[in-house]
């Protein structure tokens, strides 16, 4: 089968790959072009092994989950929570307890580290700045009803669907007489009484 290749795509790094293209919804004959493949062999190698298989299942149903969760909150409405932030300095006294910790911990972990390194990782690993949240502000979002008949028509069918077929029994009457047995006279009055010309 492709000449071991499949060996490189049921490692964890391969397997993840098929995954996210799976996911970002690639077809088997779009995957198999990136792989380097033909389809078939991918189909193959979804057969032999099924980590492949599992992969590429996980990768769609995992984008079909969240369209679905998508839909479903359109549908029906969410709130939602703004955040805003601001970016400040530290206060020296709060940036000075924060590199001692920091040093403290990389010390007890790295007991071999120089009093040099230690200082060093402090200052790389502890900002100056910070992000301090100001506000928020929840609002909410309604129901979206194009997005509720969809998923009605696509859920319930038989309630939602535009048309609804009925069923008609019995039978009809069609005991007329045939035109041929009506003469000429008759069915221009007929004509004329349709078509509103009757002279009345």
């Amino acid at each position: 089968m492709a000449n071991g290749k499949y060996k490189e795509w049921i490692t964890k790094e391969g397997l993840l790959k098929l995954q996210g293209w799976a996911r970002d919804g690639l077809t088997d004959e779009q995957i198999a072009h990136n792989v380097g493949i033909r389809r078939p062999t991918l189909y193959a190698w979804k057969n032999k092994y099924p980590d492949i298989s599992d992969a590429l299942k996980r990768g769609k149903e995992v984008v079909d989950r969240e369209v679905e969760n998508s839909l479903f909150k359109r549908a029906t409405g969410y709130v939602t929570t703004d955040h805003q932030y601001k970016v400040v300095d530290l206060d020296d006294n709060v940036l000075w307890a924060r590199r001692n910790k920091a040093k403290n911990e990389f010390k007890l972990s790295h007991p071999e580290a120089t009093d040099e390194e230690i200082k060093e990782y402090a200052y790389e690993h502890v900002s100056t700045r910070e992000r301090i949240e100001l506000a928020q502000n929840e609002h909410t979002v309604p129901p979206d009803t194009t997005a509720a008949i969809f998923w009605l028509k696509n859920r319930k069918p038989s309630e939602w669907r535009d048309r609804k077929e009925t069923q008609l029994s019995g039978s009809l009457d069609t005991n007329t007489r045939p035109l041929e047995q009506i003469d000429d006279k008759k069915l221009d009055q007929i004509a004329k009484r349709l078509s509103g010309d009757d002279g009345t």
